[in-house]
């Protein structure tokens, strides 16, 4: 018989692979208990609906974007790990958008998440202002789900020069910082 700990986790694991198949509202929990080994009322011993194990996995997922950010120690470096956590999220993201601007709980939580990256990115850049960080994060992030999403070679641009421009503004941004590649 599977613990508590370990049944939580491999439903986790289970539902961001529906969420990243079938976005948010192709998902059900039965079929998240199911793919994880469980009968489907297994789900609801862990988590009391699928909005729920939603957030859990968008918390996961921002603190694994966040370590994979301290450890770059380059422009290069940070801006590859955004757009590679982006691609790799991408159903997940476009469902996470979609949620942020219909459910106020799902807002909350985001709004939160940012607050924290705000404070992760004036701890490390201490010369950026609140607004300064917060602009950064929206403006990545935006434009990292267009390159996840294929709008920009939708419209003419090629990846290169995507990536060229978001690193111009990431350097900008942090001009003032301690030297970075």
């Amino acid at each position: 018989m599977k613990n508590r700990k370990s049944g939580r986790a491999e439903l986790l694991k289970a539902a961001q692979l529906e969420f990243e198949d079938h976005g948010f509202d192709g998902t059900q929990t039965n079929a998240i208990a199911r793919r994880a080994g469980y009968a489907p009322q297994t789900f609801y011993r862990h988590f009391p609906d699928k909005k729920a194990i939603f957030l859990a996995i968008y918390l996961d997922w921002t603190q694994a974007e966040a370590q994979g950010l301290a450890k770059a120690d380059t422009i290069t470096a940070m801006i590859d790990t955004l757009l590679s956590h982006h691609v790799a999220h991408r159903l997940f993201r476009r469902s996470l958008r979609q949620l942020t601007s219909t459910d106020p709980e799902v807002a909350a939580v985001r709004a939160q998440s940012r607050q924290q990256q705000m404070s992760a990115l004036t701890s490390r850049f201490p010369h950026l202002s609140n607004l300064e960080a917060l602009t950064l994060i929206f403006t990545l992030e935006r434009l990292c789900d267009a390159w996840a999403e294929g709008e920009f070679e939708a419209c003419g641009i090629s990846k290169e020069q995507a990536r060229s421009s978001m690193s111009a503004i990431l350097t900008s941004a942090l001009r003032a910082a301690p030297k970075m590649g």
